[in-house]
């Protein structure tokens, strides 16, 4: 998989601000787009930053309505569109039934089949050269974080390791590199072993969800590549994140920390910090020392091939 690329369509908690959408995360893994999250106005977001409506699967992190109603819409723009075949959904309970409610709104008949598959803790989707797994976070209903884990990639190739052997170069060095057993010129048994390095970690791209702090994301999220975790309040709103079931800045940038990752981004944000986000940042930055930022809409990024 060549390429893990992640573009936010909404950054805001709760409400549409002037500068942010309701929640949204475009995900381009490999040849697939995935959509975390769809909040109202999403689509508008998907032309408006390019990521485009050919989405193979949504994953809903929970069923308030800020994460959720821009399915209604969507869905409509795709039958209009012509789209014919299937879509798949996932979330928490109570995904199927609600979901079925929601996209019949206002929709006869989709011209195209739809696929929802509720999902719980520890549940893993495997997709090409990639798995998500779904994991149960502290919300005030049903919520689920997602890890996306790229499969290991191959060991290095050791060219003039397999020129030293006399391997024929050209289709037999791919064989090898697919781990397949070949003959040199002289005859001499080659295996893959001989001539490439051991397996290369996969990247791996953590996404909160809606959350207190907790410790099943940070075991799952653990020396993850990028966590996009929520942090909706500042240090001064610290009762209201309790009460809420929510994070602080700080307390994201904590996890961060814990979980020993790469990158944290802070979305989710209170339209109090809407415009100026300042404050989040440096309240994460004291608990976390990696690379730290604070998403706005639009924001793109691919993550990097392991060294």
């Amino acid at each position: 998989m060549s390429i893990i690329r992640v573009t936010f369509l909404g950054t805001s908690a709760a409400q549409p601000t002037i500068h942010r959408n309701l929640s949204g995360i475009a995900v381009k893994a490999d040849t697939e787009s995935l959509l975390f999250d769809c909040g109202e106005g999403s689509q508008r977001q998907m032309i408006r930053f390019g990521t485009g409506f050919a989405v193979d699967a949504v994953f809903f992190t929970h069923f308030h309505a800020d994460h959720y109603l821009g399915i209604i819409g969507f869905l409509r723009t795709l039958g209009m569109t012509g789209r014919e075949h299937p879509l798949q959904l996932y979330g928490p309970p109570p995904a199927k039934r609600l979901l079925h409610q929601a996209v019949h709104l206002g929709v006869d008949q989709l011209p195209f089949p739809l696929e929802i598959t509720e999902l719980r803790n520890g549940d893993v989707i495997r997709r090409t050269n990639y798995s998500i797994k779904a994991v149960q976070v502290d919300h005030k209903v049903a919520a689920l974080a997602y890890v996306l884990q790229e499969d290991p990639r191959p060991g290095r190739f050791n060219v003039e390791a397999a020129r030293a052997l006399r391997v024929p170069e050209g289709p037999t060095f791919g064989k090898l590199q697919r781990g397949e057993v070949v003959q040199a010129k002289d005859g001499r048994t080659i295996q893959p072993a001989d001539v490439v390095g051991p397996p290369r970690r996969g990247r791996r791209l953590a996404l909160s969800g809606d959350t207190r702090p907790c410790v099943p994301l940070v075991n799952a999220a653990t020396e993850a590549d990028l966590l996009i975790h929520e942090s909706t309040f500042s240090d001064d709103e610290q009762d209201r994140a309790i009460e809420t079931r929510h994070s602080t800045a700080r307390e994201a940038g904590r996890v961060a920390r814990e979980a020993r990752v790469k990158r944290l981004i802070l979305t989710h944000l209170s339209s109090r910090h809407d415009v100026d986000p300042s404050r989040l940042l440096a309240q994460a930055r004291e608990e976390y020392d990696g690379p730290v930022e604070v998403a706005t809409d639009g924001r793109t990024l691919e993550l990097p091939l392991p060294d």
